[in-house]
């Protein structure tokens, strides 16, 4: 919560954790704190769970309060922390927004609402209500339109940026490089923008973005953490170095959806005590663990960094 005041600060490799669930399909809490400890003495800026990669639209509200609440008390303030707030229906974004607050989270992540497709008035609406409700807590939308059908428009994010002081940023997931351009052109530099889109992540830096949120820092989190740093520190090519080695991870994470390769990896690492994944996604098949182990032998090096 200490990162609250001033989430301008919030910059770097968030990592975006799965969450871990036992042989039997209940939240792992255990393998959660484990997955914290790990991102820490790795190096990660920060940290979140919730997002896709934490297959939140597989728990119930409750489950995912309690994974936010386990994750805040292990974090203890020592880097931000962003969890993962939105759902598809106004009441659970809410009851989930509140209660982060409640455990400590310096900002929220708000999915823009999947299956209703709304307007652009519409999502606007939506963040209104959710920046109204929580004046001292700063929200970031999560745009994401492969899984929600819907893409929040620059006009719409300046809109949110300049009513409401407390809506921050964009963690922008979308593979369309010009819109990173078109936000950050509508809003200015001050907005943060965070890629979650992994080969987008360097790129965006070039831009004045504020970081990423990648899924490759669950498997290489001291070389998602390192390619920003060297950025910052002006050594272009040494992060230029690191982005194109994690191009294999990276192939490796959606050689089947995401997260059921990860979890299969930190599985096999000790990270987490099960690979288990909740319907309707499944473990990874046979020739997808084909891929899974020649991708793995390809970047191992940089999952290594940090004794796995």
């Amino acid at each position: 919560m200490k990162f609250r005041s001033d989430p301008s600060g919030i910059r770097g490799s968030i990592a975006p954790l799965v969450t871990p669930f036992t042989g039997t399909g209940a939240v792992d809490h255990d393998s959660l704190r484990g997955l914290v400890r790990f991102q820490l003495e790795a190096g990660s800026h920060g940290i979140s769970l919730g997002g896709s990669t934490g297959e939140p639209s597989a728990q119930s509200v409750q489950e995912r309060i309690a994974g936010i609440r386990t994750v805040a008390e292990e974090i203890g303030d020592r880097v931000p922390f962003l969890p993962g707030t939105g759902s598809h229906t106004l009441g659970e974004t809410l009851e989930i927004t509140a209660a982060a607050k409640e455990s400590g989270a310096d900002a929220v992540l708000v999915i823009t609402p999947y299956y209703a497709r709304p307007t652009q008035e519409g999502l606007y609406q939506w963040y209104a209500t959710v920046a109204r409700e929580f004046p001292g807590l700063p929200v970031v939308a999560y745009n994401v339109p492969s899984r929600t059908a819907v893409d929040i428009a620059p006009d719409t994010v300046r809109r949110l940026f300049a009513e409401f002081d407390n809506f921050v940023g964009v963690k922008e997931t979308t593979k369309d490089f010009e819109h990173f351009s078109r936000v950050l052109h509508a809003c200015g530099r001050e907005l943060l923008v965070w890629s979650g889109i992994e080969l987008l992540c360097l790129p965006l830096l070039a831009l004045g973005g504020s970081g990423f949120v990648s899924a490759a820092a669950n498997l290489a989190p001291q070389a998602v953490a390192r390619m920003y740093e060297l950025w910052e520190a002006g050594d272009f090519e040494a992060a230029r170095d690191i982005h194109y080695a994690l191009h294999p991870l990276v192939d490796l994470l959606f050689v089947e959806t995401n997260p059921a390769p990860a979890k299969w990896v930190l599985a096999r690492q000790g990270r987490i005590a099960s690979a288990h994944v909740r319907p309707p996604l499944v473990q990874p098949t046979e020739a997808g663990l084909a891929r899974i182990r020649t991708l793995l032998a390809e970047g191992g090096d940089l999952t290594r960094q940090i004794g796995a």
